[in-house]
Parts: C-alpha cells; structure tokens; sequence
C-alpha cells in the first residue's frame, strides 16, 4: 500500500466542519480546539462535587466488557503532594506541588470482581477471570487508558485544565499509594482553572486526516 505525504495540518472547510458534527461550535472549542495541555493554575480550588460531577459524565464511555478498570487517586494534601512528588520526573515535580489537585489514574487488574453487577451477561465472569492473571492486567491496563482519555475531556466539559504526565516512576507510586488496593498507575493529571497569563504554551500543529488514515 503506498501512501502519499499531505498537508500534516490539513482541516476540511470550516463550514463543511461544523455540518459534520452533532456539537455545536462552541463546545467543540471548549472540548478540543480551544483547550491546551495546562501547566500553571489559578489560585482556585477543585471540588469533590465537580470531580464527582465528571465522573457521572465520563462512566457512560464504552470500555471491553463494560469492565471500567479506571481508579482515580485524588492527591490533595500538601503531604500527599510530597509523597507523589518525590516519584515524579524532575521536571513535573513542582506542578504537582503547584496544582489545586493532582490525580493519579490508575487501572485495577481487580476489576472483575465488579463484573456480576457490570456485565451481568457474561456467565460466571468473576470465578472464569480470577485465575487469568496476565489477561486482566492487560485488559485492565487497555481500557484504563481509553478511559483516561475520557477523563480528560470530561474534566475540560467542567471547565477545568488538565496536565496529563507520564513522566514518573510508576512502580514508585504503586509501592507509596497502592499496596493494598493493587492499582497500577498509568497516568498522573494535574487538574484545575487554567491560569489568566502562562497556562500553556502557544497551539501547535496537528496531522491532517489524510496522514493519519488508511483506507483499504
């Protein structure tokens, strides 16, 4: 298959866009268009309600099985933020120390004990995945992540900024946060309102669709 290099930042017509599209113009910008990576926050908090708010939205999103392996650490505390901190890459140290709130997305290779009440039409779900170690762990990981992409817009529908970061020693933080539960960490999101001045760096290019696809 020979495939041809084009414009990487091609768009369709604006209007030919928007008609394309269930959402309205606005909310495609707040979504996506008009939405950053955040690195610096405004002095304002996050709260339980908002968290929970976007939580409602986002468990609604397809995962394998309806398995939703996702857990959410909400790392408030200025003692919590040190303990995490400490595992983090050098450069992401001090925006964990400076977000109104910090979360560690992580995936449950557990999930399947939730599974009698999530799909109910799987026979025996719980007792037949119990043994598959390596599948769980690789399906909770693969649907951790796709969720994690949902959160992520999800928190920008509440009108916050988010910082996604993978730089960080996840075995570091799954020994400090999660040696009960058996999480395994995958992403840590820095979350809150977007500063006035320096919240992220100037927009840059993205691929066209005719970069990124195939058809066949």
């Amino acid at each position: 298959m020979s495939l041809e290099t084009p414009d990487i930042d091609a768009t369709l017509d604006e209007i030919e866009l928007e008609s394309a599209l269930a959402i309205d113009p606005a909310a495609a910008d707040l979504l996506f268009r008009e939405a950053h990576t955040t690195n610096a926050f405004a002095d304002q908090p996050v709260s339980d309600e908002q968290l929970r708010a976007v939580w409602d939205l986002v468990r609604w999103a397809p995962t394998a099985m309806n398995s939703l392996p996702l857990r959410l650490l909400v790392v408030r505390t200025p003692e919590a933020k040190q303990r995490l901190a400490a595992h983090m890459a050098e450069g992401n140290r001090d925006r964990v120390l400076a977000a109104p709130v910090t979360i560690v997305a992580a995936a449950d290779p557990g999930f399947h004990r939730h599974l009698g009440t999530l799909a109910p039409f799987v026979a025996d779900a719980e007792a037949n995945f119990e043994p598959l170690t390596e599948m769980r762990d690789g399906m909770a990981r693969t649907s951790g992540l796709i969720q994690i992409g949902y959160l992520l817009v999800g928190l920008r529908a509440a009108g916050l900024g988010v910082g996604p970061m993978t730089g960080f020693d996840a075995a570091g933080v799954d020994g400090e946060f999660f040696d009960e539960s058996g999480w395994k960490s995958l992403v840590v999101v820095n979350v809150g309102v977007p500063a006035a001045e320096g919240a992220h760096r100037p927009r840059q290019a993205r691929l066209g669709y005719d970069v990124v696809s195939a058809t066949v």
